[in-house]
């Protein structure tokens, strides 16, 4: 019996939809509809109205097999210029990492991490991810509870000396997240961390020592209006 992950994959062939093109639309990670896809994932109540709203999907088939795929006509080429031309489609997903398996694992694929909601900011430049600030250490700049919106870095090389990055360190074998500035040391093999805060000292870490690296993008506050 064909279960709603193998529905969802019937969908987005009939759709001639890549794996990155339906999940983008919506607003999950590709490594996230394949987990759908193959019943490793459940399919959330949000994801399904997209599907029914969106694209027509007729609800009864997405969850039971029932009936036509479709409820009416897909006008693909509207979805597509909707999808690749509307700021707003542009869906970063928000996680909660405080307390969580650290941020490697959420950078490489390997953590359990599910979004705890979506960043929706139109005109918003390509990020891969946003996650909230825990601590001072670049206020007023930053201040804990704020939201950061990053860009994944690969390789330590690729950085832009003395931008705001996002970051995990192994310090005793204890995973640090953080943000800080990175600027050089004038030793080889480490980089300076700065901190916008006065009362806060800069320190110099081994890059080796840097397990995850992202390059902030966009930062978030909310304000109380009373």
């Amino acid at each position: 019996m064909e279960t709603i992950g193998g529905r969802l994959r019937m969908i987005r062939k009939e759709l001639n939809l890549t794996q990155e093109a339906l999940a983008q639309r919506l607003g999950i990670g590709k490594s996230a509809l394949s987990m759908i896809e193959t019943g490793r994932a459940a399919l959330s109540e949000r994801n399904k109205n997209i599907l029914i709203n969106d694209l027509n999907v007729n609800p009864q088939w997405i969850q039971e097999g029932k009936g036509n795929i479709f409820s009416a006509p897909v006008d693909m080429e509207s979805f597509r210029r909707r999808a690749e031309g509307n700021p707003a489609l542009k869906n970063v997903p928000l996680y909660n990492i405080e307390g969580t398996e650290g941020l490697a694992p959420l950078f490489n694929g390997t953590g359990k991490y599910m979004p705890v909601d979506y960043i929706h900011i139109p005109g918003i430049p390509k990020c891969d991810g946003a996650v909230y600030v825990v601590g001072d250490s670049m206020s007023p700049l930053l201040k804990s509870g704020d939201i950061v919106l990053y860009k994944q870095v690969s390789n330590i090389e690729d950085i832009f000396w003395g931008d705001m990055y996002l970051l995990s360190v192994d310090i005793d074998g204890e995973e640090y997240i953080t943000v800080k500035y990175i600027h050089r040391s004038d030793r080889e093999g480490f980089v300076r961390l700065v901190n916008q805060n006065p009362l806060h000292s800069d320190k110099e870490i081994e890059t080796s020592k840097i397990r995850a690296l992202a390059l902030i993008k966009a930062s978030i506050r909310m304000n109380s209006i009373r």
